[in-house]
């Protein structure tokens, strides 16, 4: 396999857009291929993420429209992926491998959506179509209430009172805030304070308004080469030092929802790939698409033991100078989730913290990140470690 690397990144603000996926699309991509010192006509491939664009503007099979807007060559093909909020993430993950495989040089790849515009009610019901549909959407399970059947059994589990549980999910959604008002591409940008969560509406108990990421509209984008090409191309090409993916079957099949057992999988291939482990992880874009699903995730990767890692957003652990910066972008809960470009978002935030271009937010020394995508209900994950030289 040839050493893979990113040439440049490309993505819209996200929150609520005039604009269609096309467009947020061609936006983002053209900034990515602008990054990096190419030509549409040198793109040789393109992998294009969107999960609901036929149900948010009655338009399928996007691919090849979005590669007409970009003038690509008619001989690279344009495909289509969909991976529920993994989306994005795995089309890299393709795009990645084909190139390492020395079938492809240059190629485009992210992912668009327009899920604010679709208004709450039509978004909440077609995203919990990536829940199994005979079993759990026709029993009314939605996302809040997957999460909220999570942090209740992670409460029992480890033996902590709700309302302790609560707090330390409030400071979480607070820390991710405060990231937000540093990132002039978040949905949000403004602070809050654990009394704001703590007295939001209830969604699905004990998930609160301000426990839940929102819908949002967006695009991101990557051009992805050979580790030899890049050095030719741009002075700081950022390197794909691993990646995992990993599936599980619906939750009645998993059961134990405080153990994402598609997450270590995914990331045990993505460390083991990459010859590190967690202890070596600087920063990390994990999928807080609720506030128990960031606690989940930093032990489930590995930063801490199980049980453990809910109060680290309370003690500083997961901010600027803790021992892993988690979510400097806002994350999904403030940078916002639209679906299909949740993933190349992340790998936009990490490669930009490895090249030192993140301004406020800028984590000190880091020299390696971690991506970390959830489809579904603990469904699908894919992984992506990128370092710098």
């Amino acid at each position: 396999m040839r050493e893979v690397a990113i040439l440049g990144v490309g993505m819209t603000k996200f929150g609520i857009s005039s604009k269609t996926n096309l467009e947020m699309f061609t936006e983002a991509s053209l900034d990515a291929i602008k990054e990096s010192n190419i030509e549409p006509g040198d793109i040789q491939a393109l992998f294009l993420g969107n999960c609901l664009g036929d149900f948010e503007e009655a338009q399928a099979h996007m691919g090849p429209f979005a590669h007409s807007e970009l003038g690509l060559p008619v001989d690279a093909p344009a495909t289509r992926f969909e991976s529920a909020c993994a989306t994005a993430t795995v089309a890299i993950r393709h795009a990645a491998l084909l190139v390492g495989a020395g079938v492809y040089d240059v190629v485009l790849a992210g992912g668009t959506e327009r899920a604010a515009k679709m208004g709450t009610p039509l978004a909440t019901r077609t995203f919990a179509m990536a829940c199994q549909s005979q079993y759990e959407a026709s029993a009314g399970l939605t996302f809040p209430g997957v999460f909220a059947m999570a942090a209740h059994m992670y409460a029992s589990r480890h033996n902590i009172p709700l309302a302790e549980l609560k707090k330390h999910m409030a400071e979480v959604s607070v820390k991710n805030h405060y990231h937000g008002s540093l990132n002039p591409k978040a949905h949000f940008q403004k602070k809050i304070d654990v009394e704001t969560v703590l007295s939001g509406i209830m969604v699905a108990d004990p998930l609160q308004l301000f426990d839940c990421c929102p819908f949002s509209d967006g695009a991101a984008a990557v051009v992805i080469s050979t580790a030899e090409k890049a050095k030719d191309l741009i002075k700081n090409p950022i390197y794909i030092a691993g990646m995992g993916q990993a599936s599980a079957g619906p939750l009645y099949v998993q059961r134990d929802l405080t153990r994402i057992i598609a997450r270590e999988s995914s990331v045990k291939q993505a460390y083991s790939e990459a010859g590190i482990g967690p202890e070596d992880v600087d920063v990390v874009e994990l999928h807080d698409c609720f506030t128990i699903a960031e606690i989940l995730a930093i032990e489930a990767l590995g930063f801490y033991d199980y049980g453990k890692g809910y109060p680290a957003a309370t003690k500083g652990e997961t901010t600027f100078k803790g021992k892993v910066v988690v979510n400097p972008s806002g994350g999904l809960k403030a940078k916002g989730h639209p679906i299909g470009a949740t993933g190349a978002a992340q790998v936009y935030e990490i490669v930009k913290q490895l090249r030192g271009e993140c301004d406020e937010r800028q984590v000190e020394g880091a020299r390696i990140g971690l991506v970390d995508t959830l489809g579904g209900d603990f469904g699908t994950v894919c992984n992506i470690i990128l370092r710098s030289r």
